[in-house]
C-alpha cells in the first residue's frame, strides 16, 4: 500500500466470518475460558474493535498494570499465517546478506522454492522441491494440529527449524541459505531432515522435484536437461543454456527414483538427511563440492553475528523484543540485493528480471534509516545514492520531498559532507523541481495524485507539505556545510512557500467535524470520511495523513496537528497504535485490516509529544498481532478477520522490508530520541530512555544500548534497577558532539517513585517525570536515581 499502491486494500479478499469471531464477539466466555486481558476486564471483541470510532485495544492495553504488553496483545486474534498464494502458507525468503538469489521457504516446511501460481502476484523464480514424510508420504506440515510454529537458531538467526509430527515420527526440517560465494551465486539452500528425540526411531521422507523438464542423477547430483524453445514449463530455462545444469545434490543416504523423480530416505535414529538446493542452476563444471553441512551452518552464523556486532547492540529485559530486533535487521538485509534496500522479494513488490530495481521512495527510504539508526553505517552512501536516483512520475513531488529530507536524516546522523557533495548533481534535480514547479497564483505545487493508487488530480497537503520540509532541512544541511549564502536563500524560498500552504491548507479545513478535518485535497472541498475507512479516499487519508503531521508544516503542537491526531485516534483510523483499512468496490469489496508500516510517522509523532504509551501500544501490538511468530516477518498489511480458518489470519505479500523498519524504529526512538524541537531543521535535543516501558525497570531488570547512532555521536547506556534496594543505575556515555539539550528518564513501574537523584555522588533536581537534565556533560557519567514505594494508604 505504499503511497504508489496502497495494495494492502487492492488485495484484501472477501473475509468470511468465523465461529472463532463469534466466540469473540459475544462476550459470554467461562471465566476458565478467559484470556488474562479479558480476566482483568472484558476487551472487545474482534467485531466490536472493528466497528469502534477509537483504538478499544490499545486504551484498554494502556489501563492495564504498565501500560501495554505483548502479553496483552497476543492472544486478541490468531497468528498471521496465510498468503494468497498456492502454497497458502506464508514465505520465508531466506539469502546471504544483500545476495541477488533468494531462496522460498514455505513456512510449514512442505517446499522449498513453491510455486505460487498467481503471476502477477508471486514471482516464481525456481525449480520446486516438495516435502512428504511417514508411510502414508502426507505433505510435511499438512496438518496444522501437528505444526509447531517455525524458529530461528538463537532465537533470531536465519537458520529455521520446522517440526512436524506424523506416524508416531516427530520430523524436523532445518533450512539455511550458506554464505560461500557458490552459494550466494546460485541461491543455495541447505535442508536437512532428522527424527527428534523422543518419537520414533525411525521414519521416511520423500523429496519430490516438481518440472516436466527431463532429470538425470549422477552420484547424489541433479541434472536439468534444459527446456527448448516453446516448452511450457513453467521453469523453462532460456535455450541459449547449457544443455544440462545442476538443480540438486543430497547426501549418500537419500535414493533416486528416476521415473518418479523423487529422493527417499529412511531414517534411523539419530541419522540425518541433507539436500543442498540451487535456486540457480549450476553449470556443470563450476559447481563446487559441497561443504559440510555443520561448517555452512556455522559459518551462516558467524557471518550474521559478524553483521550485527558491526552495529548497535540493544540488550533489553524482554528476550521476544532482542530476539526481533536482530531478527529485523537480519530480514531487511536479506531483502536488500547489493545497495538496493528493496521493499520485498519474490512477489510483485520485488524485484524481477524485467524490473531489477524494485523501490519506493519514503517506504524504501525509511528501511535505510532502521539500517542507519542500528549502526551499520557503511550502508549509507551506497544505498542513499539509488533513492536519489530513483524516478516516479505519478508522485513525483511526494518523491522530491522525501529524497530531500532522507539527504538531510543521512547527513545529520553521519555528518558525511563528502557524500553529500558526490551526490549533488543527483539531489539539485530534486530541489530544481520542487522550486520550479510551483504555480505563480496559488503558490502550490501543481496537481498530482491523491495518493500512487488514486489517479484523481489535486494540490496534495502530503506532496506540498513534504516537499517545504525537504527545501527546510536542505538549507540547515547547506548552512552546517557553510554554504550561508546559499542557505539563506533557500530557507527564505521555504519560508514562502510554507506561506501559501497553510494559506490554503486554512481554507480546506473542514470545521463541521470534531476534531476538524485537515484534508489531503487542497481547495477541492473534500469531504471528511467518519469513519475514515467508510470511503476508499478514506483508507487512503488514513495512511497518508501521518506523512503530513511529521512534516510539521503546521508547526509543532499546534492545533491543526492536534486535529489531524484527534481525527485518527477518534474516526476509526487507528487499531493496536496501527493504520486501519478497508477496501471498497470490487470483488475485495469490505476487507479491512491494519498496516503496521504507514504507523511510523504517526507514532513518531506521539514520541515527539511524549505521549510514550500510546507508542508502546504500537510497538507491542505490532510485535503481536503485525509480524509472525517466531518468525518476525511481515507483510504490507494484514487482515482482522480470515479466510474461514479460525486459527491464522492472512498476511499481504510478505516480507516486507519497512514493516521491518516501522518497528526498529520504535525501538530505536523509545530508547534514545534526538530531535529538532526548535525546527529550524537542525537537531539540538537529545532524549535517553524516554519511551521504554515502565516494566522495564522491575526489579532486577537491566537495559544495555552500545553504539547507537544519533544526529549528535554515537550514544551507549546501561539501565539496572535494583528498587528493592532502593535505586535505578544508569550510565550514560555521552555523544561527541553536545546536544543544546540533553535529557533522561527514569520510567519506574507502577508503585514505586523517585525520591532524589544524584550525577557521579553529587545531587541532582528530578524534575517532572522522573527527568535528570543532562545538558552540557561530555564525559561518561551515571545518574542514581534514589527510589522508594508509594503510599498506598488512601
Amino acid at each position: 500500500m505504499k503511497l504508489r499502491c496502497g495494495c494492502c486494500t487492492k488485495y484484501f479478499v472477501v473475509l468470511v466470518a468465523s465461529v472463532y469471531c463469534v466466540i469473540r464477539s459475544s462476550g459470554s466466555e467461562n471465566d476458565k475460558d478467559r484470556t488474562p486481558q479479558q480476566a482483568r476486564g472484558r476487551v472487545a471483541s474482534v467485531q466490536e474493535m472493528i466497528e469502534a470510532r477509537t483504538d478499544v485495544w490499545g486504551d484498554a492495553a494502556m489501563r492495564q498494570p504498565n501500560g501495554a504488553s505483548y502479553e496483552f496483545f497476543k492472544d486478541l486474534m490468531p497468528p498471521l499465517r496465510w498468503v494468497n498464494a498456492e502454497f497458502h502458507h506464508y514465505p520465508i525468503v531466506l539469502s546471504a546478506p544483500r545476495a541477488k538469489q533468494k531462496v522460498r521457504l514455505v513456512s510449514n516446511g512442505s517446499s522449498i522454492n513453491a510455486r505460487g501460481n498467481r503471476p502477477r502476484v508471486w514471482v516464481d523464480e525456481a525449480t520446486p522441491i516438495n516435502f512428504f514424510v511417514g508411510d502414508s508420504a502426507e505433505g510435511f506440515g499438512s496438518d496444522m494440529g501437528r505444526l509447531e510454529t517455525p524458529s530461528y537458531a538463537d532465537g533470531y538467526l536465519p537458520i529455521v527449524t520446522i517440526q512436524y509430527k506424523s506416524g508416531g515420527a516427530t520430523y524436523r526440517q532445518e533450512c539455511f541459505a550458506p554464505v560461500d560465494d557458490f552459494s550466494v551465486a546460485h541461491g543455495a539452500a541447505l535442508v536437512r531432515f532428522s527424527l527428534e528425540k523422543g518419537s520414533a526411531t525411525s521414519g521416511r521422507v520423500e523429496a519430490r522435484i516438481d518440472t516436466t523438464s527431463e532429470l538425470r542423477e549422477q552420484n547424489g547430483r541433479v541434472f536439468e536437461r534444459t527446456p527448448t524453445k516453446g516448452s511450457s514449463d513453467k521453469s523453462s530455462r532460456d535455450a541459449s543454456a547449457p544443455k544440462e545444469q545442476v538443480l540438486f545434490d543430497f547426501s549418500p543416504n537419500w535414493k533416486w527414483d528416476a521415473q518418479r523423480k523423487f529422493m527417499i530416505v529412511e531414517l534411523r535414529d539419530s541419522k540425518t538427511a541433507d539436500i543442498r538446493v540451487l535456486s540457480k542452476p549450476a553449470v556443470i563444471g563450476t559447481e563446487q563440492a559441497e561443504q559440510p553441512y555443520e561448517a555452512q551452518r556455522r559459518k551462516c552464523a558467524d557471518r550474521w553475528n559478524e553483521i550485527l556486532s558491526r552495529g548497535t547492540n540493544v540488550v533489553t529485559p524482554e528476550p521476544l523484543v532482542n530476539d526481533a530486533w536482530r531478527s529485523l535487521v537480519i530480514g531487511s538485509l536479506m531483502l536488500a540485493v547489493d545497495d538496493l534496500p528493496h521493499y520485498s522479494a519474490q512477489n510483485q513488490y520485488g524485484p524481477t528480471p524485467g524490473s531489477p530495481r524494485h523501490l519506493y521512495e519514503a517506504e524504501c527510504g525509511d528501511t535505510l534509516r532502521s539500517f542507519l539508526i542500528f549502526g551499520q553505517l557503511e550502508l549509507g552512501p551506497p544505498m542513499l545514492k539509488p533513492m536519489l536516483e530513483f524516478p516516479r512520475k505519478d508522485t513525483r513531488f511526494h518523491v522530491a520531498g522525501q529524497k530531500l529530507q532522507l539527504l538531510a536524516f543521512f547527513y545529520w546522523v553521519t555528518r558525511d559532507a563528502e557524500t553529500v557533495r558526490k551526490y549533488e548533481p543527483i539531489w539539485r534535480q530534486a530541489e530544481e523541481l520542487i522550486l520550479q514547479s510551483r504555480e505563480p497564483e496559488s503558490g502550490l505545487l501543481p496537481r498530482d495524485n491523491y495518493a500512487g493508487d488514486i489517479h484523481t488530480q489535486v494540490h496534495s497537503t502530503n506532496s506540498n507539505s513534504n516537499c517545504w520540509r525537504g527545501l527546510r532541512d536542505l538549507a540547515a544541511v547547506l548552512d552546517d556545510m557553510g554554504k550561508h549564502e546559499e542557505a539563506d536563500k533557500l530557507r527564505e524560498q521555504a519560508t514562502d512557500f510554507r506561506k501559501a500552504i497553510l494559506k490554503a491548507a486554512e481554507q480546506s479545513v473542514v470545521r463541521t467535524t470534531k476534531p476538524p478535518y485537515v484534508p489531503i485535497a487542497l481547495m477541492e472541498n473534500e469531504k471528511a470520511p467518519d469513519p475514515l475507512t467508510s470511503t476508499e479516499l478514506g483508507s487512503y487519508y488514513d495512511l497518508i495523513c501521518p506523512y503530513m503531521i511529521c512534516s510539521e508544516i503546521f508547526g509543532q503542537g499546534s492545533k491543526q496537528e492536534d486535529w489531524m491526531l484527534g481525527y485518527l485516534q477518534n474516526h476509526g483510523g487507528i487499531c493496536m497504535g496501527m493504520m486501519r483499512t478497508e477496501r471498497h468496490g470490487g470483488p475485495n469489496n469490505g476487507s479491512k485490516g491494519i498496516v503496521p508500516l504507514y504507523a511510523l510517522r504517526y507514532n513518531l509523532a506521539l514520541l515527539r509529544r511524549d505521549e510514550r504509551e500510546k507508542v508502546l501500544v504500537a510497538f507491542y501490538g505490532q510485535l503481536a498481532q503485525g509480524m509472525t511468530r517466531g518468525t518476525f516477518i511481515g507483510g504490507e498489511g494484514n487482515r482482522f478477520l480470515f479466510h474461514a480458518n479460525p486459527i491464522g489470519r492472512e498476511l499481504v505479500l510478505p516480507p516486507n522490508s519497512t514493516s521491518n523498519a516501522t518497528w526498529l524504529a520504535m525501538l530505536r526512538y523509545m530508547l534514545i530520541q534526538d530531535w529538532d524541537l526548535d525546527e529550524d531543521g537542525k537537531p539540538e535535543t537529545l532524549r535517553l530512555m524516554y519511551g521504554v516501558p515502565r516494566a522495564w525497570l522491575a526489579d532486577g531488570q537491566k537495559i544495555h544500548v552500545e553504539n547507537a547512532p544519533t544526529m549528535f555521536g554515537a550514544v551507549s547506556l546501561d539501565c539496572e534497577s535494583q528498587l528493592k534496594k532502593g535505586y535505578v543505575d544508569i550510565r550514560v556515555k555521552p555523544p561527541g558532539r553536545m546536544a543544546k539539550k540533553m535529557v533522561l528518564r527514569a520510567a519506574l513501574p507502577d508503585g514505586w517513585q523517585t525520591s532524589s537523584a544524584e550525577i557521579d555522588g553529587e545531587s541532582a533536581n528530578v524534575g517532572e517525570g522522573n527527568i535528570v537534565d543532562l545538558t552540557g556533560r561530555t564525559t561518561a557519567l551515571t545518574v542514581r536515581f534514589k527510589v522508594r514505594a508509594k503510599d498506598k494508604s488512601p
